[in-house]
């Protein structure tokens, strides 16, 4: 598994070394806008990890995408692929780019039902919006979604997931969208209420924006949150595209970062998946950490601070990898069903046990 600067994982040649020095694994990785390694932030490298199991099995899939429209059916392949009576997990990786996250998920969930841990991310790139890569089994191409499946009773999975933002302001509803675009809360442009809290930083864009999330959930589920980052603007409607799904109907409440928050949200994050993790006939872990680029955007040089409090709560005995993503993929509050996710840290710890 590997994660990498996109220009460089550009280079077959890096495809070809990890090959040649593992010819019968399975291999998959993407771009990220950092990447992880322990305490680590990697900007212009590749990072890797080799995983070997006793008793488990695992099984890669893979799907192209031209267009995000096919997003859905896309995620329903890659769950007719991998679906089995013994599957424990998945990770899955998809372009943060092309697809279309939400539908993506919702269409891998729908094949697969509930009992599977589905975890994962959107590939992301060094922030010029550009193009991301992904790679199962080949080189790192853009509009591709990817998965392993892990198989058997031997394996286990934690799962942690915070954001730290604090949610401001009235609920408010979300009376005009489709799809990712939102069009009015209230009743009025959702635009001119950025325009009203953060002025001239937002008037020309949503640079400033993504530091100011969306908390949404549906009217019937209120605990259902999930967080919503704005990226960018719908030429000629007034439209905000966010990075997944904003439903009509549902209620809203605008988000906005405070460096400690953030931070402590990663130590909580941790501390869900290490309080789960099972402690008899325990080998080694590997905890794979997605968290959200609008984070390190915010936090910039204190960007390390939330892996640092991460791995103290997982322990020294806990390997970390992954990637700063377009998108976190994991499951909702209090429910075995994945959403996408922004803003999020995700830490899923996995780790083969004994007899």
């Amino acid at each position: 598994m590997y994660f990498g600067n996109r220009d460089v994982l550009r280079c077959a040649d890096r495809s070809n070394e990890l090959r040649a020095a593992y010819p019968e694994a399975k291999i998959i990785g993407c771009s990220g806008t950092r990447s992880i390694v322990d305490n680590t932030l990697e900007e212009d490298g590749i990072v890797a990890v080799a995983l070997g199991f006793a008793r488990t099995s695992v099984r890669i899939a893979r799907a192209q995408v031209t267009e995000p429209s096919q997003s859905r059916a896309a995620g329903e392949e890659i769950g007719q692929t991998l679906f089995a009576k013994d599957l424990a997990g998945i990770f899955v990786l998809a372009d943060g780019l092309r697809v279309d996250g939400t539908d993506f998920t919702a269409g891998l969930t729908h094949r697969i039902g509930p009992g599977p841990l589905i975890v994962g991310g959107m590939a992301s790139d060094p922030c010029d919006y550009l193009e991301t890569l992904v790679g199962a089994d080949c080189e790192p191409r853009s509009g591709m979604v990817a998965a392993v499946g892990f198989y058997g009773t031997a394996i286990r999975f934690t799962h942690g997931r915070a954001s730290g933002w604090d949610a401001f302001g009235p609920r408010r509803h979300i009376t005009r969208s489709n799809g990712n675009v939102l069009y009015d809360l209230d009743g009025k442009p959702a635009f001119e209420l950025y325009q009203r809290y953060l002025g001239e930083e937002v008037s020309a864009g949503v640079s400033a924006a993504v530091m100011f999330p969306l908390l949404i959930s549906p009217p019937d589920r209120p605990e259902q949150t999930v967080v919503r980052a704005p990226i960018g603007l719908e030429n000629g409607t007034g439209g905000m595209t966010f990075a997944g799904h904003v439903p009509q109907g549902w209620t809203a409440r605008l988000m906005r970062g405070n460096l400690d928050r953030l931070i402590l949200g990663a130590a909580d994050a941790a501390r869900q998946a290490r309080v789960e993790q099972p402690m008899s006939g325990r080998g080694e872990s590997l905890a794979l950490m997605v968290s959200c680029t609008g984070r390190h955007l915010l936090m910039g040089q204190r960007t390390e601070e939330e892996l640092e409090i991460a791995g103290a709560e997982l322990g020294s005995e806990s390997k970390r990898i992954g990637f700063y993503s377009f998108g976190e993929i994991a499951p909702l509050a209090d429910s075995s069903i994945s959403d996408l996710h922004n803003q999020t840290m995700t830490i899923t710890s996995l780790v083969e046990v004994g007899d």
